[in-house]
């Protein structure tokens, strides 16, 4: 329901905006009426979208661009008839959006449409939400005569405008984040679309324990819950990724992320926390959805190791928002930490957070033989040399084989420039990475585990 302002000039001209607007609707300011909506950020070019498909067979749809002095904070139609500020009519602006196709996508900056439902006249606004340069969303503001009809109207076009937007979805099947600079001139986007490398299953190395874990916690869990959210159980579902660094944790994700294109995924990373009610904001909005957030340890530690308040308000607002959504949201969280003896028992023990705990182990004998022929890329690799390398790696991370076979192929570059690899171009990889750089060299490659074994 709109409400009605009273509206008055104060001090500046009357601008050409406010002529247009008014001569369209045919009755003082004062009688005309405003209801805006908020949407989030990665809506925009489907509200754009939606927009344009709502107004394209009304005749005499008229579009406009606008001038605001105030680049902090959007034109609203209330300034516009008000005259608060020197709003104007100017030229058409866009912006080049990011979607994750080849091409970005040319967006309004703002627009306003002037048109008719028959003899009812009605303005809409779609102008960046937010203040102070930081872009929240969008926001989307229709003006009516004031009334009953012009109200019934108002609400009927915001309804059909969110069922637009809903199947719309552009980031359907992208992994996204949240830029959270700010911007003084309002201009850009918030969402930053990240392009990864499908990951099949079969890079997918992990003990067949785990993979078995992941398929019924995840594959499995999607495949059931349309039944589930029938029998009236909960639809969200939280999973907790632990191990050592470059056990395979992120790696997995990227795979999961790949199986599901009918999902958005939310990457939130430790430098983003302060973003992290947006973060769920859009959960909720573009469900199905996956929100990953790694690190989770640096948010929800331990209260007993926290460092001030600051740190606690961060994991109150984590527990509260998790808490926070509907059994019926269709939202998976997928938590990743290198330390689970500092995670915060209020969010790892209670189930309806976190379900279920995956640990990712260092690979065994037959894990290292699969990466090994994994990241040898197209080196070949005698059989005898794969039985050494997988014997002598024993206690390493996968991220550490992976860094080992370039390596290894750049040695025997070097060496003899021949495609079979040779054991000297081994020999020189490991003493590099295990022993050269000593100690810290070990542990920041994912080898620390290998030096209680040379030492034995």
């Amino acid at each position: 329901m709109g409400f009605v302002f009273s509206f008055g000039n104060h001090g500046f001209g009357e601008s050409r905006l406010r002529k247009t607007l008014l001569k369209h609707f045919g009755v003082p300011a004062g009688e005309i009426a405003t209801a805006g909506r908020q949407f989030p950020i990665t809506a925009r070019v489907d509200i754009q979208s939606a927009l344009e498909d709502l107004l394209r067979n009304r005749p005499g749809t008229t579009l406009l661009g606008i001038l605001s002095p105030n680049p902090h904070e959007p034109p609203t139609l209330a300034q516009t008839l008000g005259g608060h500020f020197p709003i104007d009519a100017g030229p058409l602006q866009y912006d080049e959006i990011d979607i994750g196709e080849s091409v970005p996508v040319r967006c309004l900056k703002n627009g306003l449409w002037l048109s008719c439902e028959k003899d009812l006249p009605f303005a809409i606004i779609m102008v960046p939400g937010g203040r102070f340069g930081l872009r929240s969303g969008v926001q989307v503001e229709v003006a009516v005569p004031a009334g009953e009809r012009g109200a019934q109207f108002s609400q009927d076009l915001f309804r059909d405008l969110e069922l637009l937007v809903s199947k719309g979805r552009t980031y359907r099947g992208r992994i996204i984040s949240l830029e959270g600079h700010i911007d003084p001139m309002g201009g850009g986007s918030m969402v930053k679309v990240h392009r990864l490398a499908k990951v099949n299953r079969e890079d997918v190395i992990l003990p067949r324990q785990t993979i078995a874990m992941l398929d019924r916690n995840v594959a499995g869990f999607m495949m059931a819950r349309e039944q589930l959210k029938k029998l009236q159980f909960q639809a969200r579902k939280g999973l907790l990724f632990y191990g050592l660094p470059g056990t395979g944790k992120t790696h997995t994700i990227h795979y999961l992320a790949s199986q599901l294109p009918d999902h958005t995924t939310l990457l939130v990373t430790a430098e983003q926390v302060a973003l992290l009610g947006e973060y769920f904001r859009l959960a909720r909005f573009l469900q199905p959805s996956m929100m990953v957030i790694e690190d989770v340890d640096l948010i929800g530690r331990e209260r007993t190791h926290m460092h001030g308040p600051g740190e606690e308000v961060l994991l109150n607002q984590l527990l509260n928002e998790m808490d926070g959504l509907r059994e019926d949201a269709e939202v998976l969280f997928i938590l990743t930490t290198n330390r689970p003896d500092q995670i915060e028992p209020a969010l790892a023990s209670r189930p309806g957070r976190i379900d279920q705990a995956i640990e990712f182990p260092l690979p065994d004998e037959e894990g290292r033989a699969k990466l090994v022929k994994l990241y040898a890329r197209r080196l070949n690799i005698p059989a005898e040399l794969m039985g050494l390398i997988v014997s002598r790696t024993k206690g390493v991370s996968a991220a550490f084989i992976k860094e080992l076979m370039r390596r290894c192929a750049q040695f025997q570059i070097e060496f003899s420039r021949e495609g079979v690899l040779a054991q000297p171009a081994v020999d020189a990889a490991l003493e590099e990475m295990l022993f050269t750089g000593g100690a810290l060299n070990r542990r920041l490659l994912g080898g620390e585990g290998v030096e209680q074994i040379a030492a034995n």
